[in-house]
């Protein structure tokens, strides 16, 4: 299916497809008033940097430099949003980070106001797709993108 998929094609579709994932999350997060929490953020990162590396791929010459980029761009991805599932399902532990900071401290009056938030860390799902996570379809996605990129790198010439 992809053997004759030129690939700046490729990186102009991971370019497009990363921009709608981005835009996705901040209308998840400013109309539908999801708030993300630290993991969530940090999971938008390698869709900024694929961007970037999709402009540079399409635009410049050695695509497979850039396609080894974006590999190692998803495979990230697929740890950092594997890790906040195995954090939703109680798979591992919640690091310290995804915690408030007033859950740190001992003031009784902080450690209230921090419950009657509704972000409390990262492993409360606040906005579902379909029943799954957002950190379960970034999981899939970033397999699905490693493993197309994967193939292709393979199978290209250059």
């Amino acid at each position: 299916m992809f053997k004759n998929l030129d690939i700046k094609y490729y990186f102009l579709l991971i370019f497009f497809f990363s921009l709608l994932i981005l835009i996705g999350a901040l209308i998840i997060e400013y109309i539908y008033g999801a708030d993300p929490c630290k993991l969530c953020i940090y999971e938008r990162i390698p869709y900024l940097l694929s961007v970037l590396v999709c402009f540079c791929g399409y635009f410049f010459n050695n695509k497979k430099i850039f396609l080894i980029f974006l590999i190692i761009i998803f495979i990230g991805s697929g740890i950092l949003s594997g890790y906040h599932f195995g954090i939703e399902k109680e798979i591992f532990a919640e690091f310290s980070g995804c915690m408030s900071e007033e859950i740190k401290s001992l003031d009784k009056d902080k450690i209230l106001n921090s419950l009657q938030q509704t972000n409390f860390g990262c492993k409360n799902v606040n906005f579902t797709i379909f029943g799954f996570s957002l950190a379960t379809i970034n999981f899939i996605i970033s397999i699905v993108i490693t493993t197309l990129s994967i193939y292709i790198y393979k199978n290209e010439k250059n």
